[in-house]
């Protein structure tokens, strides 16, 4: 039998140590397998090289169950994978993956982690849909310059742009029209033009100018 661990963060310039050193203080690892790719689907390079050789009788030991995966469907059909070949997964954070069973008793360890797995991926996977969320709520909320593209106001990064140059809506000239006549209130205005209120506003400008 190979003890593993699997490790994994979502950028390249986030760092694995914690991760690491928390599988060092469970039990003796034989290999580490570590990936920077984000975790929306399991076309990892180290991951897969790990599941290439895998035996039954094998453990895998992860952190957490989001360092293997953020979305719930596909987080158990890799734990169905690795059941299916007889492979054991321990989940740092998950207790009840870490005990050792009597011969015999495998199916109340199964029932319980089939349990906590079940409400751990929905977490997981609502953690990510928030994150995205966030960040399209950043990107949005993001100024413009006067090419249309978004630009950044994070520490370190501010003035640097994001995205491409958004284009003017073919039929915004009208709906301008009708938004200063009275016809459109500025709400109505932005929702049919598809355009944020700062976007609207530089639009606008470049009307008059």
């Amino acid at each position: 039998m190979a003890r593993y661990f699997y490790g994994r963060v979502s950028a390249k310039d986030q760092n694995l140590a914690r991760q690491i050193e928390s599988a060092k203080q469970y039990k003796n690892i034989d290999r580490v397998f570590k990936d920077k790719q984000s975790g929306k689907d399991f076309d990892r390079d180290d991951y897969q090289k790990m599941k290439e050789i895998l035996v039954a009788g094998d453990e895998v030991v992860i952190h957490a169950l989001d360092r293997l995966g953020r979305n719930k469907d596909g987080i158990k059909e890799e734990l169905a994978w690795f059941k299916e070949h007889g492979v054991i997964v321990r989940t740092l954070n998950v207790p009840t993956t870490l005990i050792e069973y009597p011969e015999g008793q495998e199916w109340l360890m199964e029932m319980v982690n089939n349990i906590l797995i079940e409400v751990l991926g929905a977490f997981a996977e609502q953690e990510r849909e928030n994150t995205l969320k966030r960040q399209a709520e950043g990107i949005a909320a993001m100024p413009v310059d006067e090419k249309g593209r978004k630009i950044s106001t994070k520490p370190g990064k501010e003035g640097r742009t994001y995205g491409r140059k958004e284009k003017r809506p073919e039929n915004f000239e009208e709906i301008l029209h009708r938004q200063r006549s009275g016809e459109l209130t500025l709400k109505e205005a932005l929702a049919e033009a598809g355009v944020g209120r700062t976007r609207w506003y530089d639009l606008a400008r470049e009307m008059v100018g």
